[in-house]
């Protein structure tokens, strides 16, 4: 039944990661965190969400922009290992609850399209890549600071979906080495590896047919749903008794 859930999980996240650029970990993280555990499924999702970066790069890396991005990874960089130190010390229920508030505060900020002064220029590059490293490690949701610094620079998505994936492969390579692997059986590394590369295949195929705007509420929506289940079991887990 794990294997069938996990399979599930991760066909859903890797089919909407290639419909946005983003947004494996903001549907899978509280579904992966619920059925593997905390590390475990924050972990995972930084192996998949990696995986799919790294994949799609491949046809746009000529579209990065070292100029933001390079503020933007070295600020990760240094706020990784705190996010991965928070993973190891909270209690299980304590963890359900920041994970699932963070995924929450993240979907109704870029849902709202806040504009922050904070979050432009060099100063927001720096700022966006600190906190999407150390929610990365922690949640394995670091791409939303770098939406809405995104949103804030006023890129398209043609210049930000590149940008977002080699974020992606950086940030998910520091939370790695901050983290490690998954703890996984050898047929739960097999389902997972499979239902990505179906899911690939899926978002690949239907992304020129859903309209774009569609695709991101629909993202949003299941992340915000996720986010909620995420808070109320955590909430549920500290309840006196329990």
């Amino acid at each position: 039944m794990t294997e069938i859930l996990l399979a599930a999980i991760v066909l859903l996240g890797a089919s909407v990661q290639w419909l946005t650029g983003m947004g494996f970990a903001l549907v899978a993280v509280p579904a992966l965190v619920l059925l593997l555990g905390p590390a475990d499924g924050v972990v995972l999702a930084n192996c998949a969400a990696g995986a799919i970066s790294v994949v799609g790069l491949a046809g746009g890396w000529r579209r990065v922009r070292p100029a933001a991005m390079v503020p933007l990874c070295l600020a990760a960089a240094c706020t990784v290992p705190a996010g991965a130190w928070m993973t190891r010390q909270l209690p299980r229920p304590v963890l359900l609850l920041v994970m699932g508030a963070l995924v929450t505060a993240a979907v109704l900020l870029v849902l709202r399209g806040a504009r922050v002064r904070a979050l432009r220029g060099g100063a927001g590059a720096v700022t966006a890549g600190a906190l999407g490293g150390f929610m990365n490690a922690a949640a394995g949701v670091g791409g939303p600071p770098v939406s809405l610094y995104a949103l804030n620079a006023g890129w398209t998505v043609r210049e930000f979906v590149p940008n977002a994936q080699f974020y992606g492969v950086v940030v998910n390579a520091f939370s790695l080495a901050a983290n490690g692997v998954p703890r996984l059986t050898g047929p739960q590394w097999a389902v997972a590896g499979a239902a990505m590369t179906i899911g690939a295949l899926i978002g690949h195929t239907i992304a020129a047919r859903i309209p774009e705007r569609r695709a991101r509420h629909l993202v949003l929506a299941l992340a915000l749903a996720g986010g909620a289940t995420a808070m109320t079991k955590g909430l549920w887990g500290m309840w006196p008794g329990r």
